[in-house]
């Protein structure tokens, strides 16, 4: 059977917004495939606000969460294993789940992470022209 962390994932997040709560992921910085901005972590960890509001392009896919965000104003691309993903809880009220080590995490051991890609925008300069 496939794991049932990405299948709890997407219902407690579905849960927390039906509920006007702002959804928060804990991610276990230490394990591989992680892409997250190294300045928030603390003691291995980072809590991400995946709220739609928060985040574009938010995908909450089988083996992995993956996002676009600004982080101190500066853009990134986030990608998070499955496996990293520790816990989802509300803002507001801090009720959530966390996970365990569930039947089928074999299937999440070793994620390929995507392939880095530059997320700075170009800047637009000016050009005297005669």
């Amino acid at each position: 059977m496939n794991p049932s962390r990405s299948y709890l994932l997407r219902a407690l997040y579905d849960w927390l917004l039906d509920n006007n709560c702002t959804p928060h992921i804990v991610v276990d910085t230490t394990l591989a495939g992680v892409v997250v901005p190294e300045q928030f972590v603390s003691d291995g960890q980072i809590v991400l606000n995946i709220n739609s509001s928060a985040v574009q392009d938010l995908q909450l896919a089988e083996a992995a969460v993956s996002f676009s965000a600004r982080f101190g104003g500066v853009p990134m691309n986030v990608y998070v294993p499955m496996i990293a993903v520790v816990a989802i809880y509300a803002k507001e009220t801090g009720m959530g789940m966390g996970f365990g080590m569930e039947p089928g995490v074999e299937f999440f051991e070793h994620p390929e992470p995507p392939t880095p890609t530059p997320s700075k925008a170009k800047r637009p300069k000016l050009q005297v022209v005669k």
